[in-house]
């Protein structure tokens, strides 16, 4: 089989792919990335040379290149999205155009050229913030509160759209709050780490009470890969690791790791349409494709401080290159 991954040089793009390339020996993957400031192609330093492996650099939104590369492929599976929540406050325009016209692009043709799967790889923020109690569930209404999640919902509903008009055999999974090696330094864990490495406070919004469920990286790359070859066409799928922490919660098991005090938290003000909770349910992917986590949140934080804390070097590349050194 051949598949096309988008996005394959962030954060989970690049965990799939070191995962199917490692379980499937026979398995051709072709990794469509822009190479924007979340993608980094040396997190796939270590299968550069895999022959079953190659690299194109381009973009979702190039319509050309999207179709000569789909002509080659079995399957589709698109990570590709901007996904910093704060910057599509700043910048929501960037958002649409690859989250929503890129997706756009894909399905036009994946339809087209006739692909045996189309998988669209979602989050739980399209639907909105949960109260104290409760779960998203397939079913739930998608109602998100930032551009990013807009623009999210937006790309799964013409997934959608595509399976009922045009009966494309698309799937989509929503999964919760990933963590682990080669996340982006922007997001929460990583950019807590770097900062206390540097001696420095980190921000934490409001009173630090916003309630997210972790999930280990590569099991959600394992679900994704359940998903791919046996889940429902035209079916959604929540893939959750029911290991839900306040931010604050997460922050002190940072700060404990790293041997550093409370002193150094800052409290900041709220951003605007900060969700308060989200929580999902998973019962559907459990029960139907007999997925479910295999690390624990203990296990799966220790190993991402660990990781980090040994790969230093990582982080100081990143950011030497966001400020234009490198």
């Amino acid at each position: 089989m051949k598949l096309l991954v988008t996005g394959g040089a962030g954060f989970i793009g690049s965990c799939f792919i070191r995962y199917m390339l490692n379980k499937y020996h026979d398995y051709k993957i072709i990794n469509l990335d822009a190479l924007t400031y979340a993608g980094n192609i040396e997190n796939l330093d270590d299968i550069s040379d895999n022959k079953n492996y190659s690299f194109i650099h381009g973009n979702i939104c190039n319509k050309k290149l999207v179709r000569e590369i789909i002509s080659e492929v079995d399957c589709v599976i698109n990570f590709a999205a901007e996904s910093h929540v704060d910057k599509s406050i700043t910048t929501p325009e960037i958002f649409i155009e690859t989250n929503v016209q890129g997706t756009l692009n894909l399905l036009q043709a994946s339809k087209e050229l006739g692909i045996s799967r189309y998988l669209q790889v979602s989050t739980d923020e399209v639907y909105g913030s949960l109260g104290k109690d409760g779960y998203f569930y397939e079913t739930s209404p998608v109602k998100p509160n930032s551009p990013y999640s807009a623009s999210k919902a937006g790309a799964d509903l013409l997934v959608k759209a595509y399976f009922e008009t045009y009966k494309l055999p698309v799937l989509i999974t929503r999964c919760s709050n990933n963590y682990g090696p080669y996340q982006y330094p922007e997001k929460l864990i990583p950019f807590f780490i770097s900062t206390l490495l540097k001696n420095e406070k980190v921000p934490v919004y409001g009173d630090g009470l916003n309630v997210r469920d972790w999930l280990f990286v590569y099991d959600h790359c394992s679900a994704i890969d359940t998903v791919l070859h046996n889940g429902k066409i035209g079916e959604v799928y929540n893939i959750g690791g029911h290991n839900e922490k306040t931010n604050i919660e997460i922050t002190k098991i940072i700060l404990n790791a790293l041997g550093k005090d409370e002193s150094f938290i800052n409290f900041v003000k709220d951003r605007p349409g900060h969700d308060k909770r989200y929580a999902i349910c998973n019962d559907k992917i459990q029960n139907e494709l007999n997925w479910k986590p295999s690390v624990t949140f203990e296990e799966g934080i220790k190993l991402t401080i660990d990781w980090y804390l040994n790969n230093q070097d990582w982080i100081k590349n990143i950011e030497q290159k966001r400020m234009g050194v490198l």
